[in-house]
């Protein structure tokens, strides 16, 4: 399985960037995809993970309200809607593909190569 990850780019605070990741197989159906950041310096963070159903999305507290993940089978393709950015959201964003819904980045298989999202002050 192969993941690219895209959209990421230079935004001022409180603005908004999509995000979004196309896998390569069909099977991304059956997948859980989810969302991780990683900042220089800092441990690779959850953002956001959406069922093979698209029926449950889970976020950590820092994010909740202001990002949201959706995913398109059809397209095979899954998204992150970010909006009201603060600098502290300045990150390299990974998307990944696994078998059970969780935070743990353990649980991915799956990664993409990641794409930066710096927020200006």
């Amino acid at each position: 399985v192969q993941l690219q990850a895209s959209g990421g780019g230079l935004v001022q605070a409180g603005g908004s960037l999509r995000l979004s990741c196309a896998a390569s197989v069909r099977a991304f159906s059956t997948a859980v995809m989810g969302w991780f950041r990683q900042a220089p310096g800092k441990e690779r963070e959850f953002v956001a993970t959406i069922r093979r159903s698209g029926d449950r999305v889970y976020y950590p507290d820092s994010v909740k309200g202001r990002f949201t993940i959706s995913r398109d089978d059809a397209k095979n393709t899954v998204y992150l809607q970010m909006n009201s950015l603060k600098p502290e959201d300045t990150a390299v964003y990974y998307c990944a593909a696994g078998q059970y819904t969780s935070a743990s980045s353990s649980q991915y298989d799956y990664w993409g190569q990641g794409t930066q999202v710096t927020v200006s002050s």
